[in-house]
């Protein structure tokens, strides 16, 4: 299905780009396949002015392919931390590796060298090669779908296979030879800008004449997805098991939540007091001196919700022996290192302390001032 002539699609939007289109984005500036590599992965599912001040700190600390490869895990996680979506840095940082080892530290310029670089699928590679390259190459990310779904009237959901195979072969069928770079932005814009989720601009869109959904009157409905289930909801303890200016940490496996990054530990559910004595003396080494609940709070995931518990644990000292597989550290609140740490646990260590101030306590009442309350 053709909404008007294929040809007069590119250059209909290029004229928009011409006026409209953002050219000052950090990595249109020194345009190189690293730049527009590392903010291709940084954007993926996530928003430009989220991704800016990430990208810009970034290139500051691993300006080329050569830095990145050689940087260690918790460096690239420390700048990572907060961005979300963490294989997607275990993914740049393995891509890294193999551009030096197998790629002669050339970044690949094909469609079948891209795709061998871990993180990097279709849509991915097919901007990469456009902007970076010039190459005629598609893709299809969320703002292009929800372009074409309007533009094309597509009341099926995009998330279904079949339909985003269709959208794919749309996509491939307008994509130009000549200014495909600027084509490929050109269509990130249009959806990012002016065919946006909520409120698009239809006004200024350079296919409102064309839009089926404008025409009938549904642009607010489209793109349609599946339903989806609920958000599930989950409960956990965060223990903050201290002993003076220390917190202990614990690196997370790879894969999963927060994978690579170092957090508290963390115990299902509500934990009682039992469990949390037995889980330091068993896991740490260490006994407890004193507990203090701090309030609780949400954190949610793409595909559930985590009330946090936080528990101060205060201990009696830290145990001479420390494992030694690299996975557990007492973290110096005086001296913090350049660690990755999830955003929530951030911000209960942040809660904790001020690095200006000695760490405040979390101190029960005495016997006394409980008596004295109870008697009010």
């Amino acid at each position: 299905m053709t909404i008007l002539p294929i040809k007069q699609f590119p250059s209909r939007l290029l004229r928009w780009f011409d006026q409209h289109g953002r050219k000052s984005l950090p990595w249109q500036q020194n345009k190189t396949p690293y730049r527009v590599w590392v903010s291709e992965i940084m954007l993926q599912q996530t928003q430009v002015a989220t991704v800016i001040p990430y990208y810009e700190r970034f290139m500051q600390h691993f300006p080329d392919v050569l830095q990145l490869a050689n940087a260690s895990d918790d460096a690239i996680m420390h700048l990572w931390a907060g961005l979300g979506y963490y294989s997607r840095a275990r993914n740049l940082h393995r891509a890294a590796k193999m551009v030096i080892e197998e790629f002669g530290g050339a970044f690949p310029s094909t469609l079948e060298g891209l795709l061998q670089l871990p993180g990097i699928g279709p849509s991915t590679a097919g901007a990469i090669l456009a902007i970076a390259y010039n190459k005629q190459a598609t893709i299809l990310d969320g703002n292009v779908k929800r372009v074409l779904a309007r533009l094309h009237g597509v009341s099926k959901p995009i998330n279904d296979k079949a339909t985003e195979n269709a959208l794919w072969e749309l996509a491939v069928s307008y994509t130009p030879k000549a200014r495909v770079a600027d084509y490929t932005q050109a269509i990130m814009d249009l959806g990012a800008t002016c065919c946006t989720r909520a409120k698009p601009q239809c006004e200024q869109c350079p296919f409102v004449s064309d839009c089926v959904a404008r025409q009938q009157g549904i642009v607010d409905l489209l793109p349609m997805k599946k339903a989806t289930k609920k958000i599930p909801e989950r409960v956990a303890t965060f223990l903050i098991v201290r002993c003076d200016m220390r917190i202990y940490l614990c690196k997370r496996p790879e894969t999963g939540i927060w994978g690579g990054l170092w957090s508290l530990p963390q115990l299902e559910g509500h934990a009682d007091e039992k469990d949390v004595r037995a889980h330091c003396q068993q896991q740490m080494r260490c006994k407890v001196k004193s507990m203090n609940k701090l309030p609780a709070f949400r954190h949610t995931f793409s595909h559930y919700h985590l009330d946090i518990y936080p528990l101060v644990v205060d201990i009696e000292s830290i145990p001479l022996r420390v494992m030694e597989d690299g996975r557990q550290i007492w973290y110096n609140l005086l001296q913090p290192e350049a660690l990755g740490l999830p955003k929530p646990v951030k911000k209960i260590i942040e809660g904790l302390y001020d690095t200006s101030r000695p760490v405040r306590q979390v101190k029960k009442r005495s016997r006394r001032t409980q008596r004295t309350a109870a008697a009010r």
